[in-house]
Formats: structure tokens, C-alpha cells, sequence
């Protein structure tokens, strides 16, 4: 049997050593749901967050197979802790389990050149303006199908006002690129980019990602990040992250 639960020290050292944000907002009982195979001693679990599913101890298959619905267009994207989850997640899903690569950025604290962050914020074209998230905006990128990741994942604007930040890009008053909090942890936000297709190469990924990194830094958070795509590795080091190393997921539709 598969159970769901709060009690989320007895299944945290499954997860030990892994670098990844949104198990912590799980885990810390900020978002997410902590999915195991026995509430007392489990050393089998599964953490969904989002679009998002990672697999931690004990290879187990009904987890695998549990609660990978997502929203209607996107895929369930399962991450494994080794090769072990890998084999069942293809043994499972077969040809509706999608091999991608996906690109881990490192956890570096301190490393970011705030004047230069500040000359990319203020680099945004002519006709464009920055605005941070607030509750109107809030509302508004919840009915939009292009950017709705930028708030999905809390509950109303009181939680993002407490564990998420988003800065957008306006023409015209309407928002159009931006950058945002996907998820929240105690202590930082996993970054979330997205630019509507009719203003992309305008600089406005660059200039929106840079204004989150300074607002998180004002309240001494960490913007998290994790690619997926050599693009968005790109991005990430032209904004002051480094590169750390690949990692296998499966999309699954």
C-alpha cells in the first residue's frame, strides 16, 4: 500500500544529499505532497511537487504508478534516484516513459555580483517596464495557460506572499515575460522564466530573472535553479550561476 503523510522526518534521510528545492519545500511541509510505503518505517518514497516526482530508497513500483496525473498538456516529469528507479520507470511505463536530460545548476550563496544584476534589471527595452507580482497580477497569470507555472502551485496570493516572488516585463500594461517563484522553501524559491513566444530575443528572460535575484537576496533568500534546456543553462550562468551536472528524468504523458 502507498500512504500519504506529514510526518515527514521519518522519510527525510531517504532523500539525504540531494540537492533539489523543491524536496525541500516537501519536506518542510511548505508545499508539496510525501508519499511512502509505511508510515512507521518506510524506505520507499515518492515527493510530488508540481509537475514534478522524485523517488527516493527502496525501488518500489506501486509508487511509480501512483499519482502521476498532471495538468492537462504537460507531463509528469519523474526523477530517480539512481539507475535501480530509472530500469522500473521504463519497466513500467515503456514507450510512454520519455528518457530526457536535465541540467542541475550549483547552490552557491554569495555568488552573485549584484551591480551586475542590477545593469541586466535595468537593461529591459525601450517600451517595457518591471513590475514585482502582486495580488492582481497574481490572479491574472493564474487564468493565463502560458505563464500560470509563475503562481500554480500556492494555494491563494497569501501563501506567495509569504513563500514566493515574481517580477514580470509589461508592454503596454499587459504582462508579457517573467520570472518567479515555481515553488517556495523556507529560505529560497526554485526560479520559474517564461517569455510569451511573440517577445522572445528581446532580453526580457535576462532582465526579468535578474530582478528576482535581487529581490530574493533582499530578503536573504536563495533562487534556486534547474534547467531544462542548454538555453536555460545559458541564461542561468549569464546571470551568475555555474553549471554543476546532468541528470536523467522521464517525461511521462
Amino acid at each position: 500500500m502507498i500512504f500519504e503523510t506529514k510526518q515527514t522526518e521519518k522519510a527525510a534521510v531517504l532523500f539525504d544529499g540531494w540537492q533539489e528545492s523543491l524536496i525541500w519545500s516537501c519536506l518542510q511541509n511548505v508545499m508539496g505532497k510525501l508519499y511512502v510505503d509505511s508510515l512507521e518505517s518506510p524506505v520507499s518514497a515518492m515527493i510530488a511537487l508540481g509537475d514534478f516526482r522524485f523517488f527516493a530508497g527502496k525501488p518500489h513500483r506501486e509508487l511509480v504508478l501512483h499519482q502521476i496525473e498532471t495538468k492537462e498538456g504537460q507531463p509528469a516529469i519523474l526523477v530517480p534516484q539512481n539507475g535501480q528507479w530509472a530500469e522500473l520507470m521504463e519497466v513500467c511505463y515503456r514507450e510512454k516513459a520519455q528518457k530526457v536530460t536535465r541540467y542541475a545548476i550549483k547552490k552557491e550563496p554569495g555568488v552573485f555580483d549584484r551591480a551586475k544584476l542590477q545593469a541586466a534589471a535595468d537593461s529591459l527595452p525601450e517600451g517595457y517596464v518591471l513590475k514585482m507580482i502582486d495580488e492582481p497580477l497574481f490572479n491574472w497569470s493564474r487564468e493565463m495557460d502560458w505563464c500560470r507555472d509563475w503562481v500554480a502551485q500556492y494555494t491563494d496570493y497569501a501563501m506567495y506572499e509569504k513563500y514566493g516572488l515574481g517580477a514580470v516585463a509589461l508592454k503596454d500594461g499587459e504582462p508579457v515575460a517573467g520570472a518567479s517563484s515555481y515553488s517556495g522553501y523556507l529560505g529560497g524559491v526554485e526560479v520559474e522564466i517564461v517569455t510569451r513566444e511573440d517577445h522572445r530575443r528581446k532580453g526580457l528572460a535576462y532582465a526579468c530573472g535578474a530582478k528576482l535575484i535581487l529581490e530574493c537576496l533582499k530578503r536573504d533568500w536563495y533562487p534556486s535553479w534547474d534547467a531544462k534546456t542548454k538555453w536555460s543553462v545559458a541564461l542561468a550562468e549569464k546571470l551568475g550561476y555555474h553549471f554543476d551536472h546532468e541528470y536523467t528524468a522521464y517525461e511521462i504523458w
